[in-house]
């Protein structure tokens, strides 16, 4: 929101001190309402954007943990493979040693053969391995469908929960908020963004208090009686010295 965003100079300029502690309260009271229907609302849009996020990476993880499952499926095929192979060449070879001419023959036919046997044994061994990996990568699939599963009724919950809110709340803060422009392009720009510094610096979100029981109304630290009787003329604007909101005496409120 810029101030004096549809507002003529001239006219913005016309405006008496008193004029503008009465729009800065009343802009003010039109913020606070805003605060509290958003305060309504509470954590429920991060949580609801926690969730979406955390849906998406469970979703994420089962695609990636199906491709590996693929992909060491692939290599359990391949290592079956491998052992026929290696079946056939054992076969070949004891079959080569039926017609050997020499011990140097048969000794380099046994050799083959007791290689092919190892080549053989550590493929059923990769086989074991890469099979356990397939288990656990869909015993962890079975886990995150089961945590997806809650996350969406969890995420279905919340969203409900918020829509609820929002459209009890939403034409009643389209109102205010449109309330708080119209105020926002009456006061002059110095003034204004002052105003939002102000609001945005205070845990509670007010910039503009009363003064009340001879105290800030924002603070409660004690203000002089000199000061006081400034703030109830109404003849420029003063700020607690304290907490630097911007103070108005409480009869403002009564006029409000």
């Amino acid at each position: 929101m810029a101030a004096e965003k549809n507002k003529p100079a001239e006219q913005v300029a016309e405006l008496s001190v008193e004029e503008k502690l009465r729009i800065l309260f009343q802009l003010q009271l039109v913020d606070s309402k805003i605060d509290r229907i958003k305060m309504l609302r509470g954590e429920l849009p991060l949580e609801v954007q926690d969730l979406e996020d955390e849906i998406e990476g469970l979703e994420t993880r089962m695609e990636n943990l199906k491709q590996e499952i693929e992909s060491f499926e692939a290599l359990v095929t391949k290592k079956k493979q491998e052992i026929k192979d290696a079946e056939t060449l054992i076969k070949k070879y004891e079959e080569q040693q039926k017609n050997v001419r020499n011990n140097r023959e048969f000794d380099s036919l046994t050799k083959e053969i007791e290689y092919q046997t190892l080549e053989i044994e550590l493929c059923e061994k990769r086989i074991k391995e890469y099979t356990q990996q397939v288990k656990d990568k869909k015993q962890s699939i079975d886990q995150s469908k089961k945590q997806l599963e809650d996350r969406t009724h969890d995420l279905g919950l919340k969203k409900t929960e918020l829509d609820n809110i929002i459209n009890e709340t939403q034409k009643e803060e389209d109102d205010l908020v449109k309330k708080s422009e119209e105020y926002a392009n009456i006061i002059e720009s110095r003034l204004y963004t002052a105003y939002r510094r102000i609001r945005g610096n205070a845990r509670n979100g007010l910039a503009v208090v009363t003064v009340q029981r001879d105290a800030c109304g924002g603070c409660f630290n004690k203000i002089p009686p000199q000061r006081q009787l400034d703030i109830k003329i109404r003849k420029k604007v003063i700020v607690c010295e304290y907490c630097g909101r911007i103070l108005v005496d409480d009869t403002i409120a009564e006029e409000n």
